[in-house]
């Protein structure tokens, strides 16, 4: 991997995978988006202090760790199986998953006691082998690359420890979950050192992806509403911090109130605005929110 100025920041992000849409959604919110054709394997962005590295997700954890990235974005589990030292900065709170211990539906196993001496497929070997230590049972980890909900029903393995996010694949390969060993999501880590050295640049890309997660099921509210009936108005509308209201500049004793509320709540609401007096109604997506 080729050196880069001292002060460039590069951003290590899933190349492909579950989380990689998602993750590529944030950064292009935040002004991240790598810049280019998508297949190079460092990308500049539209910050010159900033790059991005497509790479592994199982392979983030380890370039951070090391330093050929100063940032990562990938699973909370990834960093946990391949056990390094890097700083867990923000949930991006996509990617959501647990990892369980599950065996077949038929299986007479009860709870994690009766895996004594059993063959436990996953492709999490060091997570694996590290929870049934502590709890001081004695497995034969089979190590897998994927399709882990097969290996009981093959006679590969007694049980599987694997990711789940609703339990519907668990249950369509006739498995049931006996334990839970770790809630997952997808984080943003970093370098020790570069948090260090590069501590303020860190921090404007931690803020910027942390505005993107904020505004997520946000909008924004607009209107205008008389004098008089200001009072109703702000009874029925909820907000962060309650509504802004502004004068604006008209011969009808108008002012214009502002407000961010839950995207959900929109359909119900301008019924009751529109109700308690409140006109020209205008609701805007929002893109990031920084506190």
């Amino acid at each position: 991997m080729s050196s880069r100025p001292s002060d460039l920041v590069r951003l290590a992000v899933p190349n492909k995978g579950r989380i990689a849409g998602p993750v590529r959604e944030i950064l292009g919110k935040c002004g991240l988006h790598p810049e280019g054709d998508g297949r190079q394997l460092i990308a500049p962005t539209r910050d010159p202090l900033v790059e991005i590295l497509f790479a592994r997700p199982a392979d983030i954890p380890e370039y951070v760790a090391s330093g050929v990235a100063d940032l990562g974005i990938t699973g909370l589990d990834l960093v946990r199986e391949r056990g390094v030292q890097v700083r867990d900065l923000l949930d991006l709170q996509v990617g959501r998953a647990r990892l369980v211990v599950a065996v077949p539906d038929e299986s007479g196993v009860k709870g994690l006691a009766g895996l004594a001496g059993a063959r436990v497929a996953t492709e999490f070997p060091s997570i694996t082998r590290d929870f049934f230590g502590e709890q001081g049972i004695v497995i034969s980890v089979v190590r897998v690359g994927g399709a882990c909900e097969v290996t009981p029903h093959l006679g590969i393995a007694e049980a599987i420890v694997d990711l789940t996010a609703s339990g519907e694949t668990l249950r369509t390969h006739n498995l049931r979950e006996i334990a839970e060993i770790l809630a997952t999501s997808t984080r943003l880590i970093g370098n020790e050192e570069s948090c260090r050295s590069k501590g303020e640049k860190v921090e404007e890309i931690r803020v910027a992806l942390e505005s993107v997660i904020r505004a997520r099921g946000q909008c924004y509210l607009m209107m205008n509403v008389r004098r008089p009936a200001l009072g109703k108005v702000k009874k029925v509308l909820p907000g962060l911090s309650g509504p802004t209201v502004m004068e604006v500049a008209s011969s009808e004793d108008l002012v214009a109130v502002h407000a961010v509320v839950e995207e959900d709540r929109i359909y119900r609401l301008i019924p009751l605005l529109k109700k308690a007096g409140a006109r020209d109604i205008l609701v805007m997506p929002i893109d990031r929110m920084v506190r």
